[in-house]
C-alpha cells in the first residue's frame, strides 16, 4: 500500500477537553434514559475518513448527570478522563476517579452516573468498530438488577 492508499498519522490537539478536527456530538437521540451527555469521536468513524476496527470518543456528562442503562454483545473499554463518577456493572456499583479504567463484558449492563458537584465527567470509550445495537431492560431485567439496594439507589431510566 503506497502512502497515498491509507490515512495519514495525526495529532488532535486537545483544549479544554475539546479536540481539533472533531465535532461534539449528541450522546444519543433525544430521550428521557440519559441525562447531560455528549461525545466525540476522535478516532474512527464520523470523525475522518479511517476505518479502523476500533473507535475512540470522549464523551462528557454535566454534574448529576448519566448515561444510558443498557447491555449489548461487544466488549468496550472506559478510562476516566477527569471528575468522578459511578459506574452501575450489573449487580453492584463502583465509584470511579481520574485514570480508572473499566472493562465492560458482553452482556454486562451499565450505566455511569457523573457524580461530582463541580466538575463534569469526561471519559473515553474505546469500542469496536463494528458492534451490535444497545438493549434497555425491561421490567423482568430492572426487577433483577434492582433487588440491590445499593444498584437501585442508582439506576436511572
Amino acid at each position: 500500500m503506497s502512502s497515498g492508499e491509507h490515512e495519514a498519522s495525526r495529532v488532535l490537539r486537545e483544549r479544554d477537553y475539546r479536540w481539533e478536527g472533531t465535532e461534539e456530538e449528541a450522546y444519543k437521540a433525544e430521550g428521557t434514559h440519559f441525562s447531560g451527555a455528549r461525545r466525540q469521536t476522535l478516532v474512527g468513524r464520523p470523525a475522518g475518513q479511517e476505518a479502523p476496527a476500533f473507535e475512540t470518543r470522549y464523551f462528557e456528562v454535566e454534574p448529576g448527570g448519566y448515561t444510558t442503562l443498557e447491555r449489548h454483545e461487544h466488549t468496550h473499554v472506559v478510562i476516566v478522563v477527569r471528575g468522578h463518577a459511578e459506574v452501575v456493572l450489573d449487580d453492584r456499583v463502583e465509584p470511579l476517579t481520574p485514570l480508572d479504567c473499566v472493562y465492560i463484558a458482553p452482556h454486562a449492563w451499565h450505566q455511569i452516573h457523573a457524580t461530582g458537584a463541580n466538575e463534569p465527567l469526561g471519559f473515553l470509550c474505546i469500542v469496536d468498530s463494528d458492534r451490535d445495537r444497545p438493549q434497555r431492560p425491561d421490567a423482568d431485567d430492572l426487577a433483577r438488577l434492582c433487588a440491590d439496594p445499593a444498584v437501585a439507589r442508582r439506576i436511572r431510566t
